[in-house]
């Protein structure tokens, strides 16, 4: 017998054989067979969730396209229409004069990319709309456009409620009338003239050129590298983005209009007539929509008399609510149920005023039934109220905290403006402000030591704390303008009082610009100074309060101490703040002229208020935007004082 055959050896390889004439060479018709075979080998399930996939991509696309298409078209309807549109009435105010210099030209720089802006403040405001459904309001505000663009264009032919520009008291017995609530009637004008005010502004003075120069600066920096952006970003060269709908730009219009910058007016306008949309996905705030865009808005109107300022202000959903301005969505804050007092209490002036000029009585409505829920609420303290308003409840919340600082503060300023607005009329408003000056006398107010300085501080539960924010130096001002309008006469004398506080709170600091907040030393040391800072609160904002008050010091009493301590300001913020490619910057450190730290933040207001009351500080002028025939919203933008209807 043989052995049986050796085991053949293992190898470690495979062996792969190619046919000839059948290798792969790359070509489409290999690829399709290849994904063929490969679609083949699915089996049905995943097949048909493919091909469902792939099918609804296509009938997004296709919707996409269809709604893009629409939008275009709307688009290319309103820019013709607004081609075509003409300013209706003669200015309010004289024209501006044209610029002695131009600003320089603007270098072809590359759009800067948007950074997100996270904005610390006071939660979102939510008020509930008036009871109509969305559909509803939708088709108001479609009728309510028409009747404005239309009546815009007409000739006035029929009685209707005018503004009187005369520099005039307004008393009660003069018969003035708020809209009426009984009908909507046609909207308002502006009056073809502003009485008191020449056909001609003056030549500026020295101090007003500065201001001018200061804007001209400021506005160069915002054209430059954050035109049409909500804010600048002077240091980085760049911008910011809030609501997405260049509230810088809508802020100045009429600083530029008074200023008269004519050829930065009318290219701001030209941006507002070919840019400003309210068809966005992004939610805003109510409060500072209203004081910042609409408000803006109507004073662009009334000052210019032109029409396209008023269209832009009607067709915005901001009257409503706490909203999505381009899809109409309310909702409550996302962070909490509870909104400030100051935001639900400081939209009253702008919505009365659109009810006013549009015939449409539902705005002024909706804000003067927050003003009445207030009113009636429990928890004040002698006139003062909390701080915070549940708007779900509609009930304060916080109970026993008072100040007249941030989250506050304009619910004070605009009941006696709501007042002096309506002709002086309506004695609730009227009272409510009455009591709460009461009662910022007898809990709020002190005196520092060693210089004695009036100040007024907060009220936690009993405990008075000897805080100021630099937010409190309105106060000055509006109990002023109070004073002005017939009301007791020590209110004059508190005014002057806190306005010698509010401008120590920027002399006692090295850079002569005060801190957002200070504390007050109550007790006599001899190494200690009257205003205390903590570090956290250094920082200055370019806020416009001292200087609004010194505005009103100066037009009410005629001493010129309060146009200096103005030029202090401006020469400091001149000195400080400004950044040499254009824009000023807020600052961290108010204590340390060497180094005040930039933030690389230029507030929208530095432009809406603050330089503009520099500007009418340093007028000499009484009738420039009157006090008897303007009040001024919490953002600086003058409105008209309403006149009784004409007769005949």
């Amino acid at each position: 017998m043989y052995p049986p055959p050796p085991p053949a050896p293992h190898r470690d390889f495979i062996s792969v054989t190619l046919s000839l004439g059948q290798s792969y060479d790359g070509s489409k018709s290999w690829r399709r067979r290849s994904c063929w075979r490969k679609w083949k080998q699915l089996s049905r399930l995943q097949r048909n969730v493919i091909l469902f996939f792939l099918t609804f991509l296509v009938l997004c696309g296709l919707l996409s396209y269809i709604s893009v298409a629409d939008q275009w078209r709307a688009v290319d309807g309103r820019s013709a229409e607004e081609r075509k549109a003409r300013p209706a009435d003669p200015p309010v105010l004289p024209a501006p004069q044209k610029a002695d210099a131009n600003p320089e030209n603007s270098p072809g720089l590359l759009p800067q990319k948007p950074q997100r802006h996270f904005r610390r403040g006071p939660p979102n405001l939510q008020i509930r709309a008036p009871d109509k459904d969305s559909k509803d309001r939708r088709q108001d505000d479609t009728r309510r456009r028409d009747e404005v663009v239309g009546d815009a264009r007409q000739e006035e032919s029929t009685q209707r409620t005018v503004v009187s520009w005369r520099g005039a008291v307004i008393e009660p017995e003069q018969g003035t009338e708020p809209p009426s609530r009984k009908a909507e009637g046609p909207p308002t004008k502006p009056s073809s003239q502003a009485a008191g005010i020449q056909n001609q502004p003056a030549s500026p003075n020295e101090r007003q050129r500065a201001v001018i120069d200061a804007f001209r600066h400021a506005w160069t920096g915002y054209r430059k590298f954050a035109w049409g952006h909500d804010e600048l970003k002077p240091v980085s060269r760049s911008f910011s983005e809030w609501f997405g709908l260049g509230l810088t730009l809508i802020d100045a219009l009429d600083t530029m209009w008074i200023l008269g910058l004519k050829k930065e007016f009318e290219e701001a306008r030209k941006w507002v007539s070919k840019k400003l949309r309210f068809q966005k996905d992004v939610d805003v705030n109510l409060f500072e929509s209203t004081i910042r865009i609409l408000g803006g808005l109507l004073s662009a109107y009334h000052l210019s008399g032109d029409d396209l300022f008023l269209r832009k202000a009607t067709p915005s959903r901001i009257p409503y609510s706490d909203v999505n301005i381009g899809t109409g969505a309310a909702h409550p804050p996302r962070w909490t149920s509870d909104s400030t007092v100051a935001e639900v209490t400081s939209i009253q002036l702008e919505f009365r005023e659109l009810s006013r000029l549009t015939g449409s009585k539902k705005f002024q409505e909706a804000a003067e039934e927050v003003t009445r829920r207030v009113h009636s609420l429990s928890g004040k303290k002698d006139g003062l109220v909390p701080m915070f308003i549940n708007t779900h409840s509609g009930l304060f919340t916080h109970m026993g905290v008072f100040t007249l600082g941030a989250r506050a503060d304009s619910y004070y300023e605009y009941l006696l403006k709501q007042w002096i607005q309506g002709g002086k009329k309506e004695t609730q408003l009227l009272e409510d402000y009455l009591e709460a000056v009461e009662g910022i006398k007898r809990h709020l107010l002190r005196r520092s030591e060693p210089r004695k300085l009036t100040f007024v501080g907060e009220l936690a539960h009993g405990r008075f704390s000897a805080k100021m924010d630099h937010l409190v130096c309105f106060l000055p001002g509006t109990l002023a303008l109070g004073a002005h309008h017939g009301l007791p006469a020590d209110h004059m004398e508190l005014a002057r009082a806190l306005m010698d506080t509010c401008y120590q709170m920027n002399r006692q600091m090295e850079t002569g610009l005060s801190p957002e907040i200070v504390h007050f030393n109550l007790y006599p040391q001899s190494d200690r100074k009257d205003v205390q800072v903590k570090p956290a609160d250094r920082h200055n904002l370019l806020r416009p309060e001292t200087v609004e008050s010194l505005f009103y010091l100066h037009r009410l009493t005629g001493e010129r101490k309060y146009q200096d301590w103005g030029w202090e300001i401006l020469q400091s913020f001149n000195k400080y703040t400004r950044v040499p490619s254009g824009g000023y910057s807020s600052i961290s450190n108010v204590q340390d002229p060497l180094n005040p730290q930039p933030r690389d933040k230029m507030e929208s207001f530095f432009l809406g208020e603050t330089l503009k009351y520099l500007y009418l500080l340093f007028s000499d002028d009484p009738a420039l935007l009157s006090l008897d025939a303007y009040v001024f919203n919490t953002e600086a933008h003058p409105l008209p004082i309403w006149a009784p209807p004409r007769v005949g």
